[in-house]
């Protein structure tokens, strides 16, 4: 997507109308314990994104529980739950962000555990590990192919078609480099709880800012990790344009020369708030670089296949 630029106003600025397996060492545990302090403590003046919260407060707790959520596209640059661990930010610059997340059974309510749940995403600059020279980083080269080149509006179904061009489809693309930041799978808990710790994503041409999600469940954990089972949901979350053009002002987000695509103009979230993968966010709206809290309960059906590979 080629976006317009107005005026000689930066391009993050636009108008919000517009819209499985390794297993990895102990650091883990201690990973989260960082991740968990960040999430109890770091927001002194702590705020509630606007957006998120609105749409996450649309309806009552039953009727949010009993909702399945959205299933999207893959898209092209997923590694098969290539890291079992719950801190996936290794080296990479940006701001901290606590991503806690809840699986239920849509139909029944009751929490999911021992679910494995894969998150992938960008990173500050829009390049994904595993392939970076399929990237677009900053503005230059290709652009990853998880978006639909038609300029179609949303319908609530996810994208068809093979990749051409560089833009839409989301055909599988094997690894190009051994980098696997920004990557993770880990289980959920009695509670159907699990939280990551990474940092918030930036953004790359023809998308809106975004984490890729996998749930898979009916398998079983071993010494080597997940083995067996469905993947019963397949998604993606997303941020509001609040927190993202707050995101923008601090470095490295701020060094990005792409033309930032908005949550509205997005082919693949659905608009339809927390359902659609919406994110609860929480954090200092005049010191957004101290770190974020996203959240979001995902509603799936255990026994479906969402693989959504060859979508």
């Amino acid at each position: 997507m080629t976006g317009n630029q107005q005026g000689n106003e930066p391009k993050h600025r636009r108008d919000l109308t517009r819209r499985k397996v390794v297993v990895a060492g102990a650091g883990a545990a201690v990973a989260v314990g960082a991740g968990a302090a960040l999430a109890s403590g770091a927001f002194a003046d702590e705020t509630t994104d606007s957006a998120s919260a609105s749409a996450s407060s649309t309806g009552s707790a039953a009727e949010t529980c009993y909702k399945l959520t959205s299933e999207t596209t893959e898209g092209p640059y997923y590694i098969d739950a290539d890291k079992i661990r719950r801190d996936i930010t290794e080296d990479k610059e940006g701001i901290p962000l606590v991503l806690n997340l809840k699986v239920i059974d849509a139909e029944t309510c009751k929490p999911i555990a021992n679910a494995a749940v894969d998150i992938w995403h960008c990173d500050a600059l829009g390049i994904y590990s595993g392939y970076e020279s399929m990237s677009s980083g900053g503005g230059g080269g290709g652009m990853p192919t998880d978006a639909p080149s038609d300029g179609a509006t949303p319908t609530g179904e996810p994208p068809s078609g093979a990749p051409s061009g560089g833009t839409g489809g989301s055909i599988h693309e094997e690894p190009t480099d051994d980098e696997r930041y920004l990557r993770g799978t880990w289980k959920t808990d009695k509670h159907g709880k699990v939280t990551f710790k990474t940092i918030f994503p930036g953004w790359y041409q023809g998308r809106c800012v975004h984490i890729h999600t996998k749930v898979h469940v009916n398998g079983e954990w071993t010494d080597a990790g997940y083995e067996g089972g469905n993947t019963c949901h397949t998604g993606q979350f997303f941020f509001s344009e609040e927190s993202v053009l707050a995101s923008a002002e601090v470095e490295p987000y701020s060094t990005s020369t792409t033309t930032r695509t908005t949550l509205t103009e997005d082919t693949i979230y659905d608009q339809s708030g927390t359902a659609g993968g919406l994110l609860k966010l929480k954090y200092d709206k005049k010191h957004i670089a101290k770190g974020v809290v996203g959240s979001i309960t995902m509603g799936v059906d255990p026994d479906a296949e969402n693989d959504n590979t060859t979508m």
